[in-house]
């Protein structure tokens, strides 16, 4: 149990930047899924909230990436040339 804590933990937090963007990630899939559900179905006014939660699951993901993963990489290799 604290084994599978410990491995989440470490995913979440490592600078690979998996689980950093689940949440993005996450919303794409779902907005993908309701787009298609709703696009099959006929149904417009599912087919449009699909592909809204898919752009915005889109580009939360890379906005995490972006902030949270390219920030600190840039930041450190700003400190390595004496930028700062």
């Amino acid at each position: 149990m604290f084994q599978r804590l410990a491995t989440l933990a470490t995913l979440l937090n490592s600078e690979e930047g998996h689980g950093v963007t689940l949440g993005g990630t996450l919303a794409g899939m779902a907005g993908a899924i309701l787009l298609a559900v709703g696009a099959v179905n006929d149904q417009d006014v599912l087919t449009i909230v699909g592909g809204a939660v898919l752009a915005v699951g889109l580009l939360a993901g890379a906005l995490l990436q972006h902030m949270a993963i390219e920030y600190d990489i840039y930041d450190r290799l700003n400190k390595l040339e004496g930028k700062e």
